[in-house]
């Protein structure tokens, strides 16, 4: 049996495929797949579509713009009981030393603090969840210390 890693409530995780990197995601074991937040989802010939990535909660808000093969579109049930159709796309996901294959629906999620859920689909076999914990897996930024200055 394949080791788990145990992963915080909350993780930082990257998008090698899209070259995006540290999008802050919250662990959602009640979701089954797992959601981004994109703005401008625009539907191309071939089968793809184009979106922009918000990774940043605050203004100036960082985006990325994206093309994925569409593998799906589906009825959602949200977390307030609607349903709605949503795209469905695969990205390689890493986490923790975890590289893996993901399904993501392509969601607005403006008015939520975190710009992606992990649902338990992208969880299993891998992963366990200790919720007292939070970035289990992610390593802080630096932060930038302020100089001290007498006066």
């Amino acid at each position: 049996m394949k080791e788990k890693h145990i992963i915080g409530w909350a993780e930082y995780l990257d998008i090698p495929d899209w070259d995006i990197q540290r999008i802050k995601a919250k662990v959602d074991t009640g979701a089954r797949t797992s959601a981004l937040h994109v703005n401008n989802l625009k539907e191309l010939d071939g089968g793809q579509v184009q979106f922009d990535v918000v990774y940043s909660h605050k203004p100036p808000y960082e985006t990325k713009t994206v093309t994925a093969k569409v593998l799906k579109w589906a009825k959602v049930r949200s977390s307030t009981g609607e349903y709605r159709k949503r795209c469905f796309v695969e990205a390689t996901i890493s986490l923790g030393g975890v590289t893996k294959k993901i399904e993501i629906t392509l969601v607005c999620r403006k008015k939520m603090l975190f710009r992606m859920l992990l649902g338990r689909k992208a969880l299993e076999k891998d992963f366990l969840v200790d919720v007292t914990k939070r970035k289990a897996l992610s390593k802080r930024s630096p932060r930038k210390k302020k100089k001290l200055t007498d006066s």
